[in-house]
């Protein structure tokens, strides 16, 4: 598919990697969340990132995820690779590897363990995203640590014609995300990560999506649809009973991975919350407190279930 012709828009959901108790995947469980995401009618799925415990899996794990994901997708929904490794040569074999599987789109975030210079980070990138020939995703995911600025991004676009999204994940944003826009001429569209929570600010400033976990895609594609058809008190009012449990969800990474599962499991989606090793503990009173969060996301399910919004998507 052409660059030009392939379109995100809404939620492109992080599709999590399920394990048994012995810590290997469940095989099983992918395909239940990818029927799940292409019923629902996002945009696109994307795995295994943050969200799918990449940093967890072996180069033979993270493939098999795509070739599951893109088997079961069948087309329904665009399937996004993460291609993640903190060496470009390496990084550009899994995108190809990737791509080989029948992936749509290559997403790739910068390696943030070591601080290197912004040339040594654009010779990183372009040699992934030149080493394939499908739209290409940037993410930056850098808490508490700087991140690309306008300069970066459309020097990297005159390199790499191929980058057409970017996700960012951190706060106060909007001018950041409207000069993005501006000096690119939206030729690259933006992203809006960490669970969703910045996604009514921005969508002010001309997002084109958001990039949360799987557990509540259907309820913030919904309030992303709601607030472009002009709803925006609804879009408000559903956002509101969602935020207790992305803010508390968002404190720690491995808490989201919990937290995310344990919210699939109760929609019945997956069998288990079980993360690799080393996961977040978390104590009864914690697992006690999500399960609140998840009973109040679960009504917010049943309560706008006849409300139903076309997807642009």
């Amino acid at each position: 598919m052409a660059a030009n012709k392939m379109q995100l828009s809404g939620v492109v959901a992080v599709v999590p990697v399920p394990f048994g108790p012995d810590e290997e995947i469940d095989k099983p469980a992918p395909r239940r969340l990818i029927a799940f995401a292409s019923n629902i009618g996002l945009s696109a799925i994307c795995l295994p990132a943050y969200g799918g415990e990449f940093y967890k899996l072996s180069d033979e794990e993270r493939l098999s995820v795509v070739e599951v994901a893109v088997d079961e997708a069948a087309g329904r929904t665009l399937v996004i690779a993460q291609s993640n490794h903190g060496s470009a040569k390496v990084a550009a074999s899994l995108a190809r590897k990737n791509i080989a599987a029948g992936a749509d789109l290559i997403s790739l975030a910068i390696p943030r363990q070591f601080v290197v210079s912004d040339d040594s980070l654009q010779r990183y990138l372009s040699t992934v995203f030149d080493s394939v020939e499908v739209p290409c995703l940037l993410q930056d995911f850098n808490p508490g640590g700087p991140t690309v600025g306008v300069d970066f991004l459309v020097n990297l676009k005159s390199r790499c014609s191929n980058l057409n999204y970017v996700k960012l994940e951190e706060p106060l944003m909007a001018g950041k995300v409207a000069a993005i826009r501006e000096a690119l001429h939206d030729e690259v569209g933006i992203l809006e990560g960490w669970g969703g929570l910045y996604l009514m600010e921005l969508m002010d400033v001309g997002i084109c999506g958001l990039m949360p976990g799987l557990g509540m895609a259907d309820l913030l594609n919904r309030i992303y649809q709601w607030r472009r058809a002009g709803r925006t008190a609804d879009a408000l009012a559903l956002f509101r009973r969602l935020l207790p449990h992305i803010v508390y969800s968002l404190q720690n990474i491995e808490l989201f991975l919990y937290c995310e599962k344990r919210l699939l499991q109760a929609r019945g989606l997956l069998p288990n919350a079980l993360c690799r090793t080393p996961a977040y503990a978390v104590s009864s009173y914690e697992e006690r407190y999500v399960e609140g969060l998840n009973s109040a996301v679960l009504q917010a399910i049943d309560d706008v279930s006849g409300d139903e919004i076309a997807s642009t998507a």
